[in-house]
């Protein structure tokens, strides 16, 4: 079930009424946005909505062509079998991978599981006795407990792994850089990192990463709250990584669908352990579709989008005293002198400081607004660390991100 292409709607150098026509045009192609005006979906961070295109595509297969992977010779296996040999090809390219005959892609449930893959399946075997390992301990847990389970598990065969934490800027939950080179040492034998913080919503310069590393260290990358939101990109002058991991629910696709790209050029090549079993054909379907749609839709043109409302939700709000906005102070409002890249990509997280984040949540449901409220799976936080995260994505407004400024203001 190939994509189908979106119509184009305005040019590289758009003003702003024309890209407000491509976003209203974007914005109408999802049934569930449009279903509920009344409503304003902002957790996209947690799981993105669909478009029609994409849920289309899945009945599709699902009334067509049903059927496992790899393991019939009737049309409809075959089918199934090109699906997801072609979705393969179809994540490659949308990475601008230009090995794709070296890379290899593994389809999972979502990002967590992929990182759990890498650790169990391909770092346990990669590590030797005294190896130290970086890994981040206070972006999302799904990014430090596979890590930890690794070195359990080596551990259990005599194998002692040392786990280091990649070093962070406390206000800002940026990865510390200037600190990086001392915490490298010659042991250094791979680093996971994030690629957008699922909190803070920055870009965690992952170059500067390979830089204090050096060329021959992998480097896995949680690309959840990047691929499907911005330019993810693995070919010459983009990400210098091995593994980028993400979850194809966050990027428009259906839930329980993710994908594990490998690059393979340093260590074994990557090959999930176990018997792989059914693949979820439907999901891989609509992650196909989804990637297509977002190719059409120029992931560039939806991450300057996202960018510049989460900048007017926080140019918004800074001045409000009843608020504390989490991250990079100097990516606050319009006026930053950071160049668009480095600022929030889309997430934006906040306390009232007299009112619990869980009840400021649930006053915000009853004016219309869906947004996460709790601990957001950060490592090492818990209940009382709770924030408020609006999460954009390209179906949410000007108007709905001024509209929810007005009630916090009435809040303050």
């Amino acid at each position: 079930m190939s994509a189908q292409p979106l119509p184009a709607v305005g040019g590289e150098a758009e003003g702003e009424g024309e890209g407000d026509a491509w976003q209203q045009e974007l914005r109408q192609q999802f049934p569930i946005i449009t279903g509920h005006p009344e409503l304003a979906y902002l957790d996209s961070a947690a799981t993105s909505q669909k478009p029609r295109q994409v849920l289309d595509t899945a009945v599709a297969y699902l009334t067509t062509s049903n059927a496992n992977a790899g393991r019939g010779t009737y049309p409809w296996a075959n089918r199934t079998t090109e699906l997801v040999e072609r979705t393969r090809r179809r994540v490659k390219a949308f990475l601008g991978d230009l090995d794709p005959e070296g890379s290899g892609v593994h389809f999972t449930s979502g990002a967590s599981e992929g990182l759990r893959t890498v650790a169990r399946d391909w770092l346990t075997g990669f590590l030797d006795d005294g190896d130290e390992i970086l890994v981040p301990f206070t972006d999302h847990r799904a990014n430090l407990d596979p890590w930890l389970e690794a070195q359990q598990l080596l551990a259990a065969r005599g194998v002692a792994v040392r786990v280091r934490a990649l070093p962070v800027q406390p206000e800002s939950g940026d990865y510390d850089h200037r600190a990086l080179p001392a915490v490298v040492g010659p042991r250094t034998r791979f680093v996971a990192a994030t690629h957008v913080h699922h909190v803070y919503g920055g870009d965690m310069n992952v170059q500067r990463i390979r830089a204090a590393v050096g060329p021959d260290v992998p480097i896995c990358l949680d690309a959840a709250q990047s691929v499907g939101h911005l330019p993810v990109r693995v070919g010459e002058g983009g990400l210098d990584v091995d593994f980028v991991v993400f979850s194809g629910h966050k990027a428009l696709a259906l839930p329980g669908t993710g994908a594990v790209w490998a690059r393979n050029t340093r260590g074994p090549r990557f090959r999930p352990g176990g018997w792989a079993g059914t693949p979820n054909t439907a999901g891989i379907a609509s992650l196909e579709a989804a990637l297509g749609w977002l190719d059409a839709a120029g992931t560039e043109r939806i991450d300057r989008w996202t960018t510049d409302l989460a900048t007017r939700l926080t140019d918004g709000i800074r001045h409000l005293p009843a608020y504390e906005v989490l991250g990079c102070r100097a990516s606050l409002g319009a006026d930053t002198a950071l160049p668009p890249e480095q600022r929030r990509r889309g997430i934006v997280s906040f306390r009232h400081r007299a009112i619990a984040s869980d009840d400021l949540g649930f006053v915000l449901f009853s004016r219309g607004f869906m947004v996460r409220a709790d601990s957001l799976c950060q490592a090492g936080a818990d209940e009382a660390d709770g924030v408020v995260r609006v999460s954009l994505h390209v179906y949410n407004t000007k108007e709905e991100v001024d509209r929810l400024i007005g009630v916090l203001t009435t809040l303050s």
